[in-house]
């Protein structure tokens, strides 16, 4: 229904018109009394081949929702009853932003690519604090992903994020520390190793004195970007695991845009789906090398289907998200991809998604 009726119809739309649709039809149905509880068996994973446990929570399924489908964490109990094993909300910043002007994001379909140049548009991270308490217990695990302000220059960067952590640490299940967004000016520079270093040891100090006041440790990771030279690459996963992350999300999108066929290849900003597929499984076996399993590494870019997920799991990644294939294939795919994991895992004689982890790395 989706592909032949429902996309069609928002396809005609402006790409940011047809997301602010879909997201407040989201936000809706999660706010009607015991329409998540009643949706979730629709969608969820089930299947005991695809739960682990990672920083002492469960995860139902390895698949996750990538950051910027729902910044401002408006629709959680429905995305959590599609069957994801985790969300992960944002980016937000200290302080509430419009982002870039209009229009910035664009549509692909040749390519099955996406990109924008939204510029971290949200609502700040007070209000989706007060979101995401106002939820009480929630039925998968909620990440934020935090960023800076664009007012605020690479210097001072470091406090904006410290003021993200303190705004959402009574509530956020996971830190997310955005470096690699193209779209906010200068921001990519905080991946150099020693910037990158600094600013991670901040954030890990920040969650570490919050323990009180959140009843635990949140893990920190940290989003890089597939743009990086190889040595800049690993210089920067090194400054990350000795600044003490807890792990690594691989990868953001890219500035690149070989191969591309469609008109809007020429237009700025980030981009996203199929074109990112090779190459963020590259980098997912790159990091996972490079921390020789010490922390778990998740894998973003160009999933469209479950053998696209177990690629990336057999590279090193723990667990993978989507983004742009939500956006061509419809809710569905959450349920396609963790049948078809289990499927992937059955034919392989292996009794939990975490054996997988790693073995083609």
């Amino acid at each position: 229904m989706y592909r032949h009726l429902l996309r069609p119809a928002l396809f005609r739309l402006d790409a940011e018109d047809a997301h602010h649709l879909t997201l407040r039809g989201l936000e809706l149905a999660s706010a009607v009394p015991g329409w998540p509880a009643l949706a979730r068996p629709l969608g969820a994973p089930g299947a005991p081949r695809l739960r682990q446990e990672l920083w002492g929570h469960p995860y139902a399924s390895p698949l996750g929702l990538a950051a910027g489908l729902d910044k401002n964490g408006v629709a959680v109990p429905a995305f959590a009853a599609l069957g994801f094993g985790f969300l992960e909300v944002g980016t937000v910043t200290p302080l509430a932003q419009p982002g870039n002007d209009r229009p910035r994001l664009f549509r692909l379909p040749e390519d099955g690519a996406l990109i924008n140049r939204m510029g971290f548009n949200n609502g700040g991270a007070p209000a989706l604090g007060r979101r995401l308490a106002a939820l009480g217990r929630r039925p998968v695990p909620v990440w934020v992903n935090i960023g800076k302000n664009k007012a605020t220059p690479n210097e001072a960067a470091a406090e904006d994020y410290l003021r993200c952590v303190r705004a959402v640490q009574a509530v956020a299940d996971a830190f997310v520390v955005n470096v690699s967004s193209p779209n906010t000016p200068g921001l990519r520079a905080l991946q150099a190793a020693g910037d990158l270093g600094a600013l991670v040891r901040a954030v890990v100090a920040e969650v570490e004195a919050g323990r009180v006041r959140s009843l635990g440790r949140p893990p920190v990771l940290v989003k890089l970007a597939p743009d990086l030279h190889p040595a800049d690459f690993e210089a920067s996963v090194g400054a990350v695991l000795e600044a003490g992350a807890h792990g690594l999300i691989v990868s953001n999108t890219t500035l690149g845009r070989d191969g591309l066929t469609h008109p809007h290849r020429e237009q700025a900003g980030g981009l996203s789906g199929r074109p990112l597929t090779a190459r963020s499984t590259e980098l997912v076996r790159e990091a996972y090398r490079l921390g020789r399993g010490r922390v778990p590494v998740v894998g973003v870019g160009g999933i469209f289907t479950a053998e696209d997920a177990y690629a990336k799991l057999r590279a090193g990644a723990s667990l993978v998200e989507v983004y742009s294939a939500l956006i061509y294939e419809g809710p569905g795919l959450v349920r396609r991809i963790n049948r078809g994991l289990d499927a992937l895992l059955e034919r392989d004689g292996v009794r939990s998604v975490a054996e997988v982890v790693g073995v083609d790395a």
